[in-house]
């Protein structure tokens, strides 16, 4: 089983090293301004992570299309408008020695009508949410949107994108059997209901070429996902030799499965029994302190995304690597620590809705 330290460098199969073992989980934070553009706040959030220490930053989730949009002050990709911003950001996490990487994500069913101001898409019809199917020639643009989105990315100087294909978004929508009922070659059997993540990593690979970093976020539990089919799912991104990682998102490390017949062992354990090969893979999911990077890594996973550890510290991984012993702070936290945090008072204003996050008595 491989074992690393939190402050070993690690490759990957295209070329570009991590200076560490620490990626910062793309985490929604509504900075930036509403016609997608890169603001200040952000900016400052996540170059100041990267300062701390994170050898891999990135983004939130940023749309590929204008009707993709999932929350406010999201970060878009989806307009070559963008790119001056992006490239200031990408500029300032270069020169603190991080590796640059922006989330590629399009909401789905999830993006609320009152943003985007028209009815949300789905790969079928869904009363519940209100949402259309997309024609066939929509999923068609929708998969080159993804792929120029990508081809922008690199344009901007990011060292690389991941795939939001998790937390049931609209990759994450095509592969529930649940909430694809399509009766095309992208609904049906998993391989159908793959097709689009598939023929997404194919394209990013092709016109970005083998050097550029490309990686897939994946949730096995929720929105109709099985743990099973999201096992599959890997070992053919693994085989067809596209992509360089995976990111899986656990909700916790620790947790068993919620569905009776993959309860044989936790949730983590069901992932490092797959063989990797060459791809890395890294998990999210309450890493909270020091112990929790040790133990992860001891497991066989190569690298950690911290999401509210980083919050709270900046400097997550610096800590952590001077001291395995490392706790984060406790919660609740008053609003003017997260602003010396580098949350903006929007940030720390979104934070609220985490519950015992943030003490607004102070």
């Amino acid at each position: 089983m491989k074992q690393s330290k939190p402050s070993d460098n690690i490759e990957f199969k295209c070329g570009i090293s991590m200076n560490n073992r620490f990626m910062l989980a793309p985490l929604t934070n509504q900075q930036s301004h509403e016609d997608g553009s890169l603001s200040e706040d952000e900016l400052n959030w996540l170059s100041m992570r990267a300062k701390g220490g994170f050898g891999l930053v990135m983004t939130c989730a940023s749309h590929i299309q204008q009707n993709g949009k999932g929350f406010e002050g999201q970060l878009g990709i989806f307009s070559d408008a963008q790119i001056s911003g992006h490239k200031r950001l990408t500029d300032a996490l270069r020169q603190q020695g991080s590796v640059s990487v922006i989330q590629l994500f399009h909401a789905g069913l999830r993006s609320p009508k009152e943003l985007i101001g028209q009815s949300p898409v789905c790969p079928s019809n869904n009363e519940k949410y209100g949402a259309r199917g997309l024609t066939k020639e929509e999923v068609s643009e929708l998969k080159n949107n993804f792929i120029q989105a990508a081809v922008r990315a690199k344009k901007s100087g990011y060292d690389g994108v991941e795939i939001h294909g998790a937390h049931g978004y609209i990759i994450c929508q095509f592969l529930s059997a649940k909430i694809n009922q399509r009766t095309d070659e992208y609904g049906g059997n998993l391989e159908n209901r793959s097709r689009l993540l598939f023929e997404i990593v194919k394209g990013i690979r092709e016109l970005c070429g083998p050097s550029f970093l490309l990686g897939v976020r994946l949730s096995p539990e929720r929105f109709g996902m099985d743990i099973g089919e999201i096992k599959w799912i890997c070992k053919q991104l693994i085989r067809g030799g596209k992509i360089d990682f995976l990111d899986i998102s656990l909700w916790d490390y620790n947790k068993f499965p919620e569905d009776e017949k993959y309860r044989d062992k936790n949730l983590l354990n069901h992932f490092t029994e797959i063989e990797y090969g060459e791809v890395r893979w890294t998990i999210a999911g309450k890493i909270r302190d020091g112990s929790d990077v040790s133990k992860v890594l001891e497991s066989g996973v190569d690298f950690v995304t911290i999401g509210r550890s980083a919050i709270l510290h900046h400097d997550f991984p610096r800590k952590v690597m001077s001291d395995e012993g490392f706790k984060s702070t406790e919660t609740p936290v008053s609003e003017s620590y997260l602003l010396g945090e580098g949350l903006s008072s929007r940030f720390v204003n979104y934070m609220n809705r985490w519950p015992g996050f943030v003490n607004t008595g102070k």
